[in-house]
């Protein structure tokens, strides 16, 4: 019968094991809901998805600063793209500025 109870000890543990990485995968998701997406700041092929004509999802803007390619980054940040009292990591060329929704500016040529 002791080996019953090094069997039930263990189940135990196991099960606090599962509970306590369940627990940690329901994070996840508050993390991510924790990005936004920015409009006309990606590079070239290297949006995360979809976003209108001339992209169909990770890596296919075209052009650099595609209005309607979008990147995700962290909640609040997009509209410090292209704003003179940011960080250098913000700066965008020209009065380029990032956008919570799609712009019309730098498309792809037909």
């Amino acid at each position: 019968m002791a080996d019953n109870g090094k069997i039930l000890g263990a189940a135990a543990i196991a099960g606090a094991v599962a509970l306590a990485v369940s627990a940690t995968a329901i994070v996840s998701p508050a993390s991510a809901a924790a990005k936004e997406k920015c409009f006309g700041i990606a590079l070239a092929g290297q949006n995360d998805c979809a976003a209108g004509a001339g992209t169909t999802c990770a890596g296919t803007s075209k052009v650099d600063y595609q209005g309607n390619a979008w990147k995700l980054v962290p909640a609040g940040d997009c509209m410090k793209f292209g704003v003179e009292e940011t960080q250098a990591q913000f700066e965008l060329p020209g009065d380029r500025k990032g956008s919570l929704e799609a712009l019309t500016r730098d498309l792809p040529s037909a």
